[in-house]
Protein backbone atom coordinates (compact mmCIF):
# COMPACT_ATOMS: atom_id res chain seq x y z
CA UNK A 1 0.00 0.00 0.00
CA UNK A 2 1.44 3.29 -1.17
CA UNK A 3 1.76 6.38 1.46
CA UNK A 4 -0.71 8.07 -0.13
CA UNK A 5 -3.81 5.25 0.42
CA UNK A 6 -1.90 4.54 4.30
CA UNK A 7 -2.90 8.43 4.89
CA UNK A 8 -6.60 7.89 3.51
CA UNK A 9 -7.10 4.93 4.98
CA UNK A 10 -6.20 6.70 8.54
CA UNK A 11 -8.14 9.66 8.20
CA UNK A 12 -11.02 7.57 7.12
CA UNK A 13 -10.33 5.34 10.49
CA UNK A 14 -9.78 8.45 12.88
CA UNK A 15 -13.41 9.80 11.28
CA UNK A 16 -15.05 6.37 12.03
CA UNK A 17 -13.05 6.47 15.84
CA UNK A 18 -14.48 10.39 16.14
CA UNK A 19 -18.13 9.41 15.19
CA UNK A 20 -18.67 6.42 17.41
CA UNK A 21 -17.20 8.59 20.09
CA UNK A 22 -19.57 11.32 19.67
CA UNK A 23 -22.48 8.88 19.10
CA UNK A 24 -21.16 7.46 23.02
CA UNK A 25 -20.67 11.09 24.54
CA UNK A 26 -24.35 11.88 23.15
CA UNK A 27 -25.42 8.48 24.51
CA UNK A 28 -24.40 8.56 27.67
CA UNK A 29 -24.59 12.29 28.33
CA UNK A 30 -20.57 12.30 28.69
CA UNK A 31 -17.70 14.57 27.95
CA UNK A 32 -14.34 12.86 26.67
CA UNK A 33 -12.85 16.22 26.98
CA UNK A 34 -11.60 15.52 23.40
CA UNK A 35 -12.61 18.95 22.11
CA UNK A 36 -11.07 22.05 23.08
CA UNK A 37 -13.00 24.19 25.43
CA UNK A 38 -15.00 27.43 23.82
CA UNK A 39 -14.51 30.34 25.75
CA UNK A 40 -17.70 31.89 26.87
CA UNK A 41 -19.24 33.45 23.87
CA UNK A 42 -22.58 34.73 25.08
CA UNK A 43 -20.67 37.01 27.50
CA UNK A 44 -18.00 39.87 25.82
CA UNK A 45 -16.50 41.17 28.93
CA UNK A 46 -15.09 37.55 29.44
CA UNK A 47 -12.18 38.37 28.34
CA UNK A 48 -11.84 41.73 29.86
CA UNK A 49 -11.01 39.57 33.22
CA UNK A 50 -7.46 39.00 33.91
CA UNK A 51 -6.01 35.79 32.31
CA UNK A 52 -4.36 34.84 36.10
CA UNK A 53 -8.39 34.50 37.12
CA UNK A 54 -9.50 33.11 34.14
CA UNK A 55 -6.85 30.47 34.57
CA UNK A 56 -7.33 29.60 37.99
CA UNK A 57 -11.23 29.12 37.22
CA UNK A 58 -10.50 26.74 34.32
CA UNK A 59 -8.24 25.08 37.48
CA UNK A 60 -10.88 24.78 39.94
CA UNK A 61 -13.77 24.03 38.12
CA UNK A 62 -12.96 20.49 37.97
CA UNK A 63 -12.89 20.39 41.70
CA UNK A 64 -16.33 22.38 41.90
CA UNK A 65 -17.54 19.96 39.22
CA UNK A 66 -16.52 16.82 41.59
CA UNK A 67 -17.78 18.54 44.88
CA UNK A 68 -21.16 19.41 43.29
CA UNK A 69 -21.67 16.14 42.39
CA UNK A 70 -20.37 14.98 46.11
CA UNK A 71 -22.65 17.12 47.84
CA UNK A 72 -25.72 16.73 45.85
CA UNK A 73 -25.59 13.20 45.95
CA UNK A 74 -24.63 13.16 49.71
CA UNK A 75 -28.21 15.20 49.67
CA UNK A 76 -29.89 13.45 47.77
CA UNK A 77 -28.85 10.07 49.88
CA UNK A 78 -30.02 12.04 53.00
CA UNK A 79 -33.16 12.43 51.69
CA UNK A 80 -33.73 8.80 50.37
CA UNK A 81 -33.10 7.16 53.21
CA UNK A 82 -34.66 9.50 55.72
CA UNK A 83 -37.66 8.93 53.89
CA UNK A 84 -37.62 4.94 53.81
CA UNK A 85 -36.84 4.83 57.59
CA UNK A 86 -39.09 7.73 59.02
CA UNK A 87 -41.97 8.45 55.67
CA UNK A 88 -42.73 11.74 54.70
CA UNK A 89 -42.61 13.65 57.40
CA UNK A 90 -39.03 12.99 57.97
CA UNK A 91 -38.13 16.52 57.96
CA UNK A 92 -40.95 17.63 61.05
CA UNK A 93 -40.09 14.97 62.98
CA UNK A 94 -36.32 13.93 62.69
CA UNK A 95 -34.83 16.88 61.96
CA UNK A 96 -33.91 19.29 65.37
CA UNK A 97 -35.53 22.44 65.37
CA UNK A 98 -32.70 24.89 64.96
CA UNK A 99 -31.79 23.28 62.04
CA UNK A 100 -35.31 23.60 60.61
CA UNK A 101 -35.72 26.93 61.31
CA UNK A 102 -32.35 28.07 59.70
CA UNK A 103 -33.37 26.51 56.19
CA UNK A 104 -37.12 28.46 56.20
CA UNK A 105 -35.01 31.59 57.21
CA UNK A 106 -32.68 30.53 54.30
CA UNK A 107 -35.91 29.94 52.38
CA UNK A 108 -37.63 33.10 52.93
CA UNK A 109 -34.27 35.54 52.36
CA UNK A 110 -34.33 33.52 48.59
CA UNK A 111 -38.04 34.15 48.35
CA UNK A 112 -37.48 38.05 49.62
CA UNK A 113 -34.44 38.28 46.78
CA UNK A 114 -36.73 37.99 43.61
CA UNK A 115 -34.33 35.34 42.45
CA UNK A 116 -35.48 31.87 41.37
CA UNK A 117 -35.85 29.42 44.02
CA UNK A 118 -32.98 27.35 44.32
CA UNK A 119 -35.22 24.55 45.41
CA UNK A 120 -38.19 22.55 46.42
CA UNK A 121 -36.91 20.48 48.55
CA UNK A 122 -35.91 21.73 52.14
CA UNK A 123 -32.34 19.84 52.87
CA UNK A 124 -31.13 22.23 49.94
CA UNK A 125 -31.10 24.59 52.39
CA UNK A 126 -29.46 23.05 55.31
CA UNK A 127 -25.34 23.86 55.30
CA UNK A 128 -23.12 21.26 54.64
CA UNK A 129 -22.30 20.69 59.16
CA UNK A 130 -26.13 20.85 59.73
CA UNK A 131 -26.72 18.05 56.80
CA UNK A 132 -23.86 16.04 58.97
CA UNK A 133 -26.17 16.94 62.44
CA UNK A 134 -29.22 15.56 60.69
CA UNK A 135 -27.23 11.90 59.78
CA UNK A 136 -25.93 11.92 63.28
CA UNK A 137 -29.07 12.36 65.07
CA UNK A 138 -30.51 9.55 62.93
CA UNK A 139 -27.96 7.16 62.38
CA UNK A 140 -30.22 4.30 62.73
CA UNK A 141 -31.41 5.67 59.11
CA UNK A 142 -27.69 5.27 57.26
CA UNK A 143 -25.93 2.54 59.52
CA UNK A 144 -26.66 -0.30 57.40
CA UNK A 145 -24.72 1.96 54.85
CA UNK A 146 -21.90 3.27 56.25
CA UNK A 147 -19.65 1.38 58.33
CA UNK A 148 -18.84 3.74 61.09
CA UNK A 149 -20.60 7.24 62.10
CA UNK A 150 -17.11 8.24 63.43
CA UNK A 151 -15.17 7.75 59.69
CA UNK A 152 -18.59 9.34 58.72
CA UNK A 153 -18.28 12.39 61.38
CA UNK A 154 -14.38 13.06 59.86
CA UNK A 155 -15.18 12.54 56.06
CA UNK A 156 -17.71 14.81 56.47
CA UNK A 157 -15.91 17.18 58.92
CA UNK A 158 -13.16 17.08 56.14
CA UNK A 159 -15.04 17.73 53.39
CA UNK A 160 -17.05 20.66 54.92
CA UNK A 161 -13.24 22.05 55.44
CA UNK A 162 -12.65 21.49 51.70
CA UNK A 163 -15.87 22.98 50.54
CA UNK A 164 -15.15 26.36 51.94
CA UNK A 165 -12.40 27.67 49.26
CA UNK A 166 -14.64 26.07 46.60
CA UNK A 167 -17.45 27.30 47.33
CA UNK A 168 -16.01 30.97 47.53
CA UNK A 169 -14.07 31.39 44.89
CA UNK A 170 -10.34 30.33 46.43
CA UNK A 171 -7.87 28.88 44.66
CA UNK A 172 -7.08 24.92 46.42
CA UNK A 173 -3.94 24.57 47.61
CA UNK A 174 -2.06 21.62 45.81
CA UNK A 175 -1.71 19.92 49.47
CA UNK A 176 -6.10 20.58 49.38
CA UNK A 177 -6.28 18.75 46.08
CA UNK A 178 -4.77 16.21 47.03
CA UNK A 179 -6.77 16.50 49.98
CA UNK A 180 -10.15 16.64 48.29
CA UNK A 181 -9.18 13.45 46.30
CA UNK A 182 -8.56 11.61 49.25
CA UNK A 183 -11.79 12.22 50.93
CA UNK A 184 -13.70 11.44 48.10
CA UNK A 185 -12.03 8.24 48.04
CA UNK A 186 -12.71 8.18 51.43
CA UNK A 187 -16.27 9.05 51.26
CA UNK A 188 -17.16 6.23 48.83
CA UNK A 189 -14.80 3.67 50.76
CA UNK A 190 -17.27 4.59 53.78
CA UNK A 191 -19.90 2.65 52.55
CA UNK A 192 -18.23 -0.16 50.80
Amino acid sequence: MDIEARIKLFVLSNSLAENSLDKIEQDIDIDLGRKTKEEIKEQDYYKQFDSSFRKEARDMGKHYEVFYCLETSIRSLVLQLMLEKFGENWWDLKVKEDIRRNADGNIKREAESGFTQRSERKIDYTTFGELTEIVKANWEAFENLFRNERAFIKIMSSLNQLRGPIAHCCPLAEDEVVRLNLAVKDWFRLME
